[in-house]
């Protein structure tokens, strides 16, 4: 006997693996590469070397700029020590207030000029450090851009990129079809999201396996996308091993979602003809081919969308032998679930 329950609904879409975060590194300042300090393809931590280009002319810049530091900080002490003596002597009238002006602005010169010439030294402190180009991300590293001996610009000189692994995200495409398919069983009551919005994910490999963990669904846009005519949904999965690399294509089965009052078949009872899907109803003590539209499989099971109605007893067993019109003989009950198995009667 054909019921209806509540069944789980999976959902599954073609995904790519991808970084949450690939990061490009530049070369931020202008100079000769001297040489590549990482293997290729290889996992880096933050702060690991990759690059260095040439320090010689940054070290030079800092080491005048340290002695212009040195120097302006002479004449500020200078001033201050002067401006020292002449507060003193014009507070009691022994200076005029033009020698006492005129030291407090020399004295505020000297410091600005000072504060300046140390400005500078940072920068140039700042501009060395560039010269060592160091991963800001654990990831995986690509391959270098550029060779050893390259001159390379500031900014506009790519020389490899670094992409985190530890989670990986899996983006998908939701056909305009599919998801206005969702919005209508969802809207009809039919499919029953999880009450907090959370959809778990199996992730199948082109080979075929299953990854071991399970994904959670961490965003879904609620833009369509008018150029590829989809919209975007991502889910994330733990990687500390490293397994998933971005760009690989997957199957992504999402669940957590269940079908209201649904009605299911056993594979074995869905019968393939040349105008579509049928299975054989019992009617009386006669076989009645029926017209079904199903849904996707599940386990051994079939969800079916149309053509069905819960109380209707379905053969499942023999239905390969059958014909529209043939007699039934039912061998035993229907099997808790829903469904009688039954064979042709011996004429």
């Amino acid at each position: 006997m054909a019921k209806s329950a509540s069944l789980p609904a999976s959902m599954t879409f073609v995904g790519q693996t991808q970084s949450p975060q690939a990061v490009d590194i530049h070369a931020r300042v202008d100079g000769f590469l001297l040489r590549r300090n990482y293997t290729e393809g290889s996992v880096v931590k933050a702060g690991d070397l990759l690059f260095e280009i040439d320090h010689a002319p940054f070290q030079a810049q800092l080491d005048s700029a340290r002695a212009q530091y040195a120097a302006q900080k002479a004449s500020y002490e200078r001033a201050k020590a002067n401006l020292d003596r002449v507060l003193p002597l014009a507070a009691e009238k022994a200076l005029s207030p033009k020698d006492r002006d005129d030291a407090i602005g020399t004295a505020k010169s000297a410091e600005a000029s000072m504060e300046a010439a140390l400005a500078q030294v940072r920068t140039q402190e700042l501009n060395l450090s560039y010269t060592y180009v160091r991963s800001p991300v654990d990831g995986v590293s690509d391959y270098a851009h550029v060779n050893d001996g390259t001159y390379v610009n500031a900014g506009n000189s790519l020389l490899t990129s670094v992409s985190t692994l530890d989670p990986m995200r899996v983006v998908m495409s939701v056909s305009e079809e599919q998801f206005l398919t969702i919005r209508d069983l969802r809207d009809s009551g039919r499919l029953v999201l999880p009450s907090d919005g959370r959809l778990e994910a199996d992730l199948q490999m082109s080979d075929g396996s299953r990854y071991p963990a399970t994904g959670v669904v961490s965003f879904a846009s609620s833009t369509f996308n008018q150029q590829t005519g989809t919209f975007m949904v991502r889910a994330d999965f733990a990687n500390p091993k490293g397994n998933l690399r971005p760009g690989q294509f997957v199957r992504i089965t999402l669940k957590g979602a269940n079908y209201a009052n649904a009605i299911q078949l056993p594979q074995r009872a869905v019968m393939h003809g040349s105008k579509g899907d049928f299975v054989y109803v019992v009617d009386g003590d006669k076989a009645e081919e029926r017209p079904v539209q199903m849904a996707e499989p599940s386990d051994e099971f079939w969800r079916v969308e149309k053509g069905l109605k819960a109380g209707e007893q379905v053969v499942v067993d023999g239905a390969g032998k059958l014909a529209p019109g043939v007699p039934l003989k039912i061998t035993g009950d229907a099997p808790a679930g829903s469904f009688g198995p039954a064979t042709p009667k011996a004429e």
